[in-house]
């Protein structure tokens, strides 16, 4: 007999052990996922009337929108309450976005939530992540077709999501870094790659070691000396004559790819100075001016950044132009980031909720304990095989499935409880 029990015994040597605080821990850190990203959006209330929404959680509807036709985002609500049944894509979030459900590029259907909506949002930005495609590759994610394992990264500028592998440059570990600025942001906004030489988690700096072997022949770099305008201390060289300024800022534009920076005069630079507040030790009140002075390198890749580093951009007039011209004024606004409005959704969830499961726990004893973990199991364990249904499908779980589920999963407990025997000795 206890050689027919040792293969169970060893069976139960090789299955992991669980235990219920870890299931427990396991599923608030999924909760707390959920809150993070759809916390500081509304479930209920369609974002419409609020505007051009600084940051929230977005869906694209294959159903209603489908590749071909204009690319439309919904809100949060609408997801749940317009478009319930039909195919969605989930955008993760986006800044500055206005709800379309229900306007001019949905030809049978009308928002449920608020149907007097413009025929058309003007300020909203699409991609092809509106079609479910990602990335320079422009797949599907997941892709049933790539086995090979990578993760998607956001761009904070263009905030279309990339392989690691296509981004012309190995990420870091996810936890060395907070952002990352994608290979055609960094080209289109080239004036990051003087604050790249200083800020970024994997420094681009002249010299490092082996980073440039010959400067007239490095491939997919470029070595940038520092601007004529400026001396290594960082202060400007004197000013040119009035008419001479527009070709010269043209001239500068085209080679360095981005609009110029340099300012009129040292008496302007200082008006600039003490309304944006700079940094003292410059003495042209231009951070970028500081960094221009330097040599640095430019690549055919993207760039990843700490925490915090946005707060360490240029704020001065000239700068503040320039990033509005390039349409990233975004960038100054610390509140702007994914993490700010992570942070927002788990402290707006954080006051509401409790854990009754383990309030329970605590209050049980050891057998009760078990039969806890027992139930638990059971019902996790269907309930992840109900939702896998929907997520194969693509469509949202709505709350009358949610009713549907625990009233099949009651009915189904009462049948084992009915059908237990009971003996006497």
């Amino acid at each position: 007999m206890a050689g027919a029990e040792e293969p169970a015994g060893r069976q139960s040597e090789l299955e992991p052990v669980v235990s219920l605080v870890d299931v427990l821990e396991e599923d608030e850190e999924l909760e707390n996922e959920a809150c993070a990203v759809l916390g500081g959006s509304d479930s209920e209330k369609c974002s419409y009337s609020q505007g051009s929404v600084k940051r929230q959680a977005l869906y694209a509807c294959s159903t209603c929108t489908p590749e071909g036709e204009e690319p439309a985002g919904i809100c949060l609500a609408c997801s749940y309450e317009c478009h319930g049944s039909h195919k969605l894509f989930e955008l993760y979030t986006k800044r500055n976005f206005c709800c379309d459900c229900g306007n001019s590029k949905f030809k049978n259907l009308e928002c449920k939530l608020f149907p007097d909506k413009a025929k058309i949002n003007c300020g909203n930005k699409y991609n092809d992540n509106f079609f479910g495609l990602y990335c320079i590759c422009k797949r599907p994610y997941p892709d049933p077709e790539d086995e090979i394992p990578d993760e998607m990264i956001q761009c904070v500028v263009c905030e279309d999501w990339f392989h690691g592998r296509h981004l012309g440059a190995v990420p870091p570990e996810s936890g060395d870094f907070q952002e990352m600025v994608c290979q055609a942001c960094m080209k289109r906004c080239s004036f990051l790659w003087a604050y790249a030489a200083h800020l970024a988690v994997t420094k681009v700096t002249a010299e490092d070691d082996g980073l440039v072997l010959n400067v007239d022949a490095v491939g997919d770099q470029e070595v940038i000396q520092p601007e004529n305008g400026a001396h290594h201390d960082g202060a400007l060289k004197e000013d040119v004559p009035e008419h001479g300024k527009a070709a010269e800022k043209e001239v500068k534009a085209e080679q360095m790819n981005e609009p110029c920076t340099s300012s009129s005069s040292e008496a302007d630079l200082q008006t600039a100075f003490k309304n944006q507040h700079l940094n003292t030790e410059s003495q042209s009140g231009c951070k970028l001016q500081e960094l221009k002075a330097k040599q640095f390198i430019k690549k055919d890749t993207a760039t990843y950044w700490p925490l915090n580093w946005r707060s360490k951009l240029c704020t001065c007039k000239d700068c503040m132009k320039m990033y509005g011209d390039l349409d990233v004024l975004f960038l100054t606004d610390e509140c702007d980031t994914v993490l700010a409005y992570e942070n927002k959704g788990k402290v707006d969830q954080a006051a509401d909720r409790r854990d009754p499961l383990m309030d329970t726990l605590n209050s049980m004893n050891r057998v009760q304990q078990v039969e806890l973990i027992c139930e638990y199991n059971d019902l996790k364990t269907e309930l992840k095989d109900y939702l896998k249904r929907f997520a194969d499908e693509g469509t949202v779980v709505k709350r009358e499935d949610i009713q549907q589920f625990f009233e099949e999963f009651q009915s189904k407990k009462r049948r084992r409880v009915d059908g237990l025997q009971y003996y006497c000795s």
